[in-house]
């Protein structure tokens, strides 16, 4: 199982909007913007789905999915890479539903994306850009 790190986790909690790529079963990218993401565990993030189409479409499809850690001041970038799963129901689900609810309650709040991290690489340039980091 992968667990981020402390300096990672630190990141992660700075970050206000998150790119979030998916890809159809042809290869075809897409990436949004996420600003509803919650790190639950070490190795567990929540997206919460309130306009997502094409993403979703492609994670039927692909479940495999990568997150864009960086910012201005953030130490560090990391790209997560993991394996995502849609809930529209259940506990899970609920419990993101009430927290949308009471942040805003003209979201719709449609889905909850699980991801199940898998592997974390370098972002930053130099000679260890794109190395695996766990």
């Amino acid at each position: 199982m992968v667990k981020l790190t402390a300096e990672m986790k630190e990141a992660f909690a700075k970050m206000k909007v998150f790119p979030v790529a998916t890809a159809s079963s042809d290869g075809t990218p897409n990436v949004i913007p996420i600003g509803i993401v919650e790190l639950v565990s070490d190795d567990t993030i929540w997206l919460t789905d309130n306009f997502m189409n094409k993403t979703l479409s492609n994670l039927r499809v692909n479940p495999k999915i990568a997150i864009y850690v960086w910012g201005p001041e953030i130490k560090g970038c990391y790209q997560i890479k993991g394996v995502a799963a849609i809930k529209s129901s259940g506990t899970e689900y609920d419990e993101m539903r009430a927290k949308i609810n009471q942040k805003n309650p003209a979201l719709p709040a449609r889905s909850l994306v699980i991801v199940r991290i898998t592997e974390v690489f370098e972002c930053k340039p130099g000679p260890t850009a794109g190395s695996k980091i766990i």
